[in-house]
């Protein structure tokens, strides 16, 4: 053997000899297409950047704090692109445009035409090309929609380019709404992840059902399929062909004069590999993605093997290789006109083995999740007063708020999965916005009632104050006195273009203040004293976050009832009463001897009833339906993991309860019952860290429950996950339904999968699900229903029950990358401790089929409240020089009550962005499952549309010209879904139909 190898040896260094002597280096062959009848083997370049997540999106990009993490996302294009430069046949995909619109902007114009060229000749791809690469199951759909659009648009502007490839590699479990909306509704033709579960994607692998058409979508069908494909493994390549600088993998070592010679062994193991991912796949068509987290920082290292690999496997003949694209690929399996497995619903929840189930994070950082889903709503808000008034150059925009929203959906953001200084980044990022965006609404405000302002709408000088922290009782311009002859001065705007009427709550010092609404009437009021929960969170949280060592915390809440047109403002005008006290006045009873063994509250149709022993609640009726639900509330805590002969332990991304049954937070609450003409509110303090109220609005069917949560104790050793759970004398089978990023309801079975035999082992976090907007479950007479405020999880673990996690803290990582416990605390003058929280869940019972109007309507509401901005003037002067009451749509118009306006939005090009959205899907409502009609012309009062445009989701494609692959699916019937959608748009008559589930988009020209 020694022998034979030595002559071997011999001759190689010969050839090679030879060979250099002849042509002196070896041009790789790297121009290889699609070979039928052969394995390809598609090589798709990428490098995966969070923006933020270890490090902040600004230390990402310029490769700073790399003790952490050795990132450099300015790095990674400047190489690539040099490059893609080198060779024309190499490719790149790149995804998140956050990142590369700042890269963009700072080159060079002979540099930006040599990108372009690389991108007109689809060597440069965009896929995905969001703002980031979203989140999907702590995002609104808005949200979603806003930060692709950010991106698509940007695309579209420098490159003339539409991403046709969706690109979800990381988030941890996909959504319905990301498949069907976020994926052919968008254009996308495929949709490409690597995060499924553990169970499901073996079962996948074995049937070879990795790659599907997915079906997002109850009410579209086949209208709305996409071709999905769950990658085998990860998002990295197969072992051993990983080749950042600092990788192990072994190179191609191809010049024999070296030691190490390897082609042959290299071209073999690269065959191994493709063989048996082959073997998962159907069609001779596989895909590598070669690349990972912030990869590509010096691109040669990785395109020089690739170029050999390419070479030499086309040499050896067994297999084909090529650079490719998730485009490329996916028309290589269309073409090959197989049968493809159908797959419905969501990839919800994902756990990567049996104790690690990722829905902790539907949770996790609840606080920042609050902040963006507050911001989205504003954000929403804001754009439609811009729109009003018009952009302005040189002055304040919505633009930074939108950009700091766009980041924040990202997968580590929201889902609140990334350090805690990063965190602190986005929360940071979204104040700066938000701050100005308080300016373009004040200023908007400032200038729309304003009379006789015409199409000049300029400012009059009177600014505007809100308040971002109202829920604590900070309002500083509610909480200064009001000087005699003059008064507070509330406009209240409704983003929402339906009609509404709402309880307004300010914090005041007075107790004898007169409301009149803006014809001068005097309205109902109504006094609630200050709990000292809210006292001393505001005084905590405004030294924390403002800096105000000493603080006058106000004496009372103030209510009023106000009435706000559609897309339009109302003004209420406070001022001081003549001191004989106040309509309708403040009665507070506190329960401590009790006359009877049960209290009601409720002066209207809902009604709850509460034990005066135990001060819980009993029971749930509507003296307008008949509908009747004996139904208790209380809060537990599951005790977190910390790993036992498993060492998984929960932590921000996962949920792993320690096992024991969770710990009822008490059995008997103190509890105070406050009564008045506007609200009855019930005050219940569960323990030192856990205080409720529970109110019931004058003409509204719904309970709301405020709550606040924390800090949470460690001092026993034991992380913490705290739900509420509600209990109904109901027979629900199992079955309970959760909402897909705030758009349609999935129905979920306990321990059940509809696409494989799920082996139950993590018996509460395997049924958590993500919430956007609500869940309920229903028997054969009733339906319960619980909406939210912000994104977290939820399931029904018994039947009967449904439970919210609300907070979560905890002492242990779950070995998931961020190398951090969720432990947030706060810090304030010297004294730190952990986080509290406060929030709303909202409950309602319905007789059966009755609930879905209740969960669309009040979603709407809860997702855009009313904006409030005070300023202060006498009552005569203002009436005499503002517009105290107007609609932007025409007098008496206002949306179908089944269509809402999802954005209206003024561009740079200063054409209009309209969506508008039907909120139901097929069958969910007898009334409102409807075909809606929306007269554009209607909508926009004293303003003429010349031109409507409908275009895609994003606008970056008109909509006529849109164009879909075609698939073959196993157990079609052949009869494509036909659902109902509305009909093209006349330009003269410019009535928008909207069938079910259905978003239309529109670019306006006025």
């Amino acid at each position: 053997m020694k022998l034979e190898a030595s002559a071997f040896v011999v001759v190689l260094v010969v050839c090679c000899l030879h060979l250099k002597t002849v042509q002196g280096y070896v041009k790789y062959n790297t121009g290889a297409g699609i070979v039928p009848g052969k394995l390809n083997v598609h090589l798709v370049p990428h490098s995966h950047d969070d923006v933020g997540w270890l490090k902040t999106i600004d230390q990402y990009y310029v490769g700073s704090n790399n003790s952490i993490q050795g990132a450099c996302v300015q790095n990674v294009l400047d190489s690539v692109v040099e490059a893609l430069l080198r060779d024309p046949n190499r490719k790149f995909v790149f995804a998140e445009m956050a990142f590369f619109q700042r890269w963009w902007s700072e080159q060079s114009v002979e540099m930006q035409e040599q990108v372009k060229k690389l991108a007109d000749a689809g060597r440069l791809e965009f896929i995905n090309g969001g703002w980031c690469m979203h989140d999907e199951a702590a995002t609104h759909y808005i949200d979603m929609i806003d930060q692709t659009t950010l991106g698509h648009r940007t695309i579209k502007e420098q490159f003339n380019k539409v991403p046709r490839a969706g690109w979800q590699i990381d988030p941890f479990g996909h959504s319905a709404v990301q498949g069907y909306l976020l994926g052919a509704e968008l254009g996308f033709d495929s949709m490409h992840f690597a995060r499924v579960d553990y169970q499901d994607r073996a079962q996948r692998k074995n049937d070879k059902s990795l790659e599907v058409i997915w079906r997002g979508s109850k009410t579209f069908g086949s209208s709305s399929q996409i071709f999905a494909n769950a990658f085998p493994v990860h998002y990295s390549p197969p072992n051993g062909f990983h080749f950042e600088v600092d990788d192990d993998s072994v190179p191609v070592q191809d010049n024999p004069l070296l030691f190490d010679y390897n082609v042959e062994e290299r071209v073999n193991d690269f065959i191994t590999a493709a063989m048996t991912q082959a073997n998962v796949t159907r069609t001779n068509h596989i895909m590598w993605t070669m690349g990972d987290d912030f990869q590509y920082q010096y691109a040669e290292s990785w395109f020089r093997q690739m170029d050999k690999l390419i070479h030499y496997v086309n040499k050896d003949g067994r297999v084909n290789a090529l650079y490719s694209t998730p485009s490329i690929y996916t028309d290589a399996k269309n073409d090959a006109n197989e049968l493809w497995p159908l797959k419905s619903d969501d990839y919800f929840p994902y756990a990567d083995s049996q104790n690690a189930y990722w829905t902790g994070y539907f949770t996790s950082r609840p606080a920042l999740k609050r902040f963006v889903r507050m911001l989205s709503g504003y954000y929403l808000a804001a754009r439609q007063l811009e729109f009003f008034v018009g952009k302005k150059s040189n002055h304040p925009n919505t633009f930074s708020l939108g950009d700091a929203l766009g980041i924040a959906q990202h997968h580590d953001a929201v889902s609140g999965t990334a350090k805690q200084h990063t965190t602190d980044d986005y929360a940071k990022r979204l104040a700066i916005g938000v701050t100005e965006a308080e300016a373009v609404v004040s200023s908007a405000l400032s200038c729309l009632t304003k009379k006789n302002s015409g199409d000049k709408c300029e400012e009059s000088g009177l600014t505007f104050s809100q308040c971002q922290l109202l829920n604590i009782s900070y309002c500083p311009p509610t909480e200064k006195d009001i000087p005699e002859g003059k008064s507070l001065v509330v406009a209240a705007y409704n983003p929402l273009a339906w009609d509404r009427t709402d309880i307004v709550r300010i914090p005041v010092n007075d107790s004898d203040l007169v409301v009149q609404d803006s014809s001068g009437h005097n309205i109902d009021t109504q006094y609630l004293a200050l709990d000292n929960v809210t006292r001393n969170v505001r005084s905590f949280y405004t030294k924390a976050y403002l800096g105000l060592s000493s603080d006058t915390v106000p004496k009372y809440w103030l209510l009023f009832q106000v009435s706000v047109p559609p897309l339009g403002w109302n003004t209420y005008f406070i001022s001081k009463g003549a001191g004989k006290g106040q309509r309708g006045g403040r009665t507070t009873l506190a329960m401590k001897t009790p006359q009877n063994e049960t209290i009601e509250i409720g002066n209207g149709n809902l009604k709850m009833s509460f034990s005066t022993s135990s001060g819980q609640l009993q029971r749930m009726y509507n003296t307008r339906t008949g509908v009747d639900v004996p139904m208790q509330q209380s809060y537990l805590w599951y005790g977190s993991s910390s790993g036992d002969a498993d060492p998984q332990a929960s932590g921000a991304y996962i949920f792993r309860p320690n096992g024991a049954p969770p710990t009822v937070v008490s059995l008997s609450v103190p509890l105070t019952v406050t009564r008045g003409p506007l609200v009855d509110e019930v005050h219940q303090q569960f323990n030192e860290w856990i205080y409720q109220v529970t109110r019931i609005y004058k003409d509204k069917e719904h309970a709301e429950i405020e709550f606040t949560i924390g800090p949470i104790p460690l001092d026993d050793g034991v992380g913490k996950e705290v739900i509420t759970r509600i209990t109904a004398n109901m027979v629900t089978a199992k079955v309970f339904y959760t909402d897909s990023n705030g758009r349609d309801f999935l129905k979920r079975v306990r321990d059940f999968r509809e696409d494989w035999n799920l082996t139950v082992t993590q018996p509460v976090a395997g049924n958590y699900y993500p919430i956007n907007l609500g869940i309920y479950t229903t028997d054969k007479k009733s339906e319960l229903s619980v909406l939210v405020d912000r994104a977290t999880g939820g399931s029904s673990i018994n039947d009967g029950e449904l439970e919210l996690m609300l907070h979560r803290r905890m002492l242990h990582d779950d070995s998931r990358g961020v190398g951090e416990a969720l432990d947030e605390s706060v810090c304030a003058g010297g004294t730190c401790e952990g986080l509290t929280i406060r929030g709303n869940y909202y409950i309602s019972i319905n007789q059966i089929g009755e609930g879905a109007h209740w969960r669309r309507t009040t979603g709407q509401e809860v997702y855009s409240p009313l904006l409030l901005a005070f300023t202060q003037e006498k009552m005569e002067t203002w009436t005499a020089s503002h517009l105290t009451k107007a609609s932007a749509m025409d007098p008496g118009y206002s949306l179908p009550l089944n269509v809402a306006l999802i954005t209206l939005q003024v561009l740079d090009d200063g054409s209009v962005l309209l969506r508008l959205a039907h909120l139901y899907e097929d069958g969910e409502d007898a009334t409102y499952s409807t075909l809606a009609k929306v007269e554009l012309k209607k909508m926009f009062n004293g303003k003429t549309i010349k031109e409507a445009k409908e275009m895609s989701l994003t606008t970056n494609q008109v909509k006529s010209e849109m164009k879909k692959l075609s698939w073959k699916v196993e157990g079609d019937n052949g009869n494509p879904s036909s659902p109902v959608r509305g009909g093209p748009v006349d330009n003269s008559t410019l009535v928008v139909e909207l069938g079910p589930m259905e978003i239309r988009t529109f670019l306006l020209k006025f």
